[in-house]
């Protein structure tokens, strides 16, 4: 019987879950969109400031892990309670991020005691703001060669770090900052609160 993943140490959860690199598939914005729907059924929207679709499979044409990841902005009154179970009830494992923004949440789904299941979401959840992740997502689409370089950097990393996530996250990290700002200076304002509400 295979060990649950709450029982297993960092390394054989690296070791279960590689980084496994693909090619851009255009299902993944179905899988958002349908993804995004279920999410705001369980949440409700009266609770949703906004929904997006950030990270690598965002971005057309360019290879990434075969994850989802989508960023849901709150309101300051939500219930942290009330959300945690609506998500956990959708199929979701919560991950609490003490590090990452407030409030301190994150969630996953499609993570298996056998490995990947066909479809993988990281669900990360924050209060509104003016997120690095939508700049740098819409940087990579408007600026091609930029996403081609991104896309051969995480090809060089990943065999020497394909069961280390958070090295293979410390070492681009320098990129991604690089681009993030000259994406905050084309794309000035784009992604405050007092734009989209």
């Amino acid at each position: 019987m295979a060990k649950e993943l709450k029982d297993m140490t960092l390394e054989e959860l690296w070791e279960l879950f590689p980084i496994v690199l693909k090619e851009y598939r255009p299902e993944y914005k179905d899988w958002y969109v349908i993804e995004d729907a279920c999410i705001s059924g369980a949440v409700g929207e009266e609770h949703i400031v906004r929904i997006s679709h950030i990270g690598s499979t965002a971005v057309p044409g360019l290879i990434s892990k075969p994850t989802v990841d989508i960023l849901l902005e709150i309101t300051d009154d939500s219930n942290l309670e009330s959300l945690k179970s609506a998500l956990i009830g959708i199929g979701y494992v919560f991950s609490p991020q003490p590090k990452n923004p407030a409030p301190h949440m994150m969630f996953n789904k499609g993570y298996t005691p056998e490995g990947y299941a066909e479809k993988v979401f990281h669900l990360h959840v924050r209060y509104s703001g003016d997120w690095n992740e939508l700049y740098f997502r819409d940087y990579l689409i408007a600026h091609s060669d930029i996403a081609e370089q991104y896309g051969k950097l995480k090809l060089s990393l990943q065999p020497g770090f394909e069961h280390n996530r958070d090295g293979y996250t410390e070492a681009k990290t320098e990129f991604i900052k690089i681009h993030t700002d000259k994406a905050r200076e084309e794309f000035a304002g784009r992604h405050t609160p007092t734009t989209y509400q």
